[in-house]
């Protein structure tokens, strides 16, 4: 069976960059508080970029590495909780600014987790039929839904995308993955939508668009998911720990990634982190990590790499992948 691997990575931040210090001008809190609390120290926040904007050019960057053209694009996933627009997709919009006028694109919403869903859903398609090339993007626009007087989730939040290209192989590359919900706790991260009103009801229902989150739940819950997700990985692949050569989490807290090291029973430094210079980025803070790492040279070919992550929906899974780069 044809193999799928990752052969090209590209992210995109805006470049404006929000310190703790600026933040703690307009809610209060202190810089202190925040690194301590969350080890985030800056964020990059958008300047008008849209989240197809920066999606855009994560897929130029990661198109680039891999030396294939837009036209070579067979399929297009953008993972986002944010898009510019309920319709048209973010992804049809990428298409267009990218030129892949051959390839399927569509959105999905799994929040934190939605690059390791698009993942998972781009290698199925692509083993299933003729698709030779994907892009799987992770984009998100968060500052537009942030409520920036809460200071227990504006401080949290940021900008920014990261997009794969995934080619098929005869080598192995994405080895299993593993998607899940818990659609029961919905209510724990939520960013709501327009309100209900037409000219046929009697009163109009009313939501709150802005992110609103339980942050002791969402913490209890990425804490045992993060830990429960990386022990089924490598039971069923029959590994141990010592196998893998990084774990990259979404980046949400370093103090949940601290905690998951404990329960773990390994080094915080197995886990590649760079919150404190992005902040959350939900669906792009896997992608924009493992971009980094490969610029840095942390990561060589062969080299054993689990992707974790867990977000709203509330949703959860991971990736275990060979590295072909």
């Amino acid at each position: 069976m044809e193999e799928i691997i990752i052969e090209g990575l590209g992210s995109y931040v805006p470049s404006r960059i929000v310190t703790n210090f600026e933040i703690s001008k307009i809610v209060d809190t202190n810089n202190e508080w925040i690194s301590d609390r969350t080890g985030i120290i800056q964020r990059h926040i958008s300047q008008g970029e849209d989240t197809s904007y920066m999606a855009s050019k994560a897929c130029e960057n990661a198109m680039k590495m891999a030396n294939i053209s837009p036209l070579d694009i067979d399929l297009i996933i953008v993972a986002t909780c944010t898009p510019d627009m309920f319709t048209p997709s973010t992804a049809c919009i990428v298409q267009k600014n990218i030129g892949a006028k051959n390839a399927l694109a569509f959105d999905i919403s799994a929040a934190c987790t939605g690059f390791i869903y698009g993942l998972d859903i781009a290698s199925a398609i692509m083993k299933s039929n003729k698709y030779t090339h994907a892009l799987v993007i992770g984009a998100e626009n968060l500052s537009k839904a942030i409520d920036w007087n809460d200071r227990s989730t504006c401080v949290l939040f940021a900008d920014g995308a990261g997009a794969a290209v995934l080619s098929k192989s005869n080598d192995k590359g994405i080895i299993k993955s593993l998607c899940k919900s818990q659609g029961e706790n919905h209510e724990f991260i939520t960013i709501g939508a327009k309100d209900v009103e037409n000219p046929f009801l009697e009163e109009s229902v009313s939501r709150n668009k802005k992110l609103q989150m339980n942050g002791r739940e969402v913490f209890k819950f990425a804490t045992s998911k993060i830990v429960e997700c990386i022990k089924q990985i490598l039971e069923d692949e029959n590994m141990t720990i010592d196998d893998i050569d990084y774990i990259v989490p979404h980046q949400a807290n370093v103090r949940i990634i601290e905690y998951a090291a404990k329960k773990l029973n390994i080094s915080t430094e197995k886990f590649y982190t760079n919150i404190q210079n992005y902040g959350n980025t939900s669906a792009a803070s896997i992608p924009i990590a493992l971009n980094e790492m490969n610029e840095k040279s942390l990561i060589k070919k062969g080299n054993k790499i689990i992707l974790v992550g867990f977000g709203g929906g509330l949703t959860y899974g991971a990736s275990l992948i060979n590295w072909n780069i």
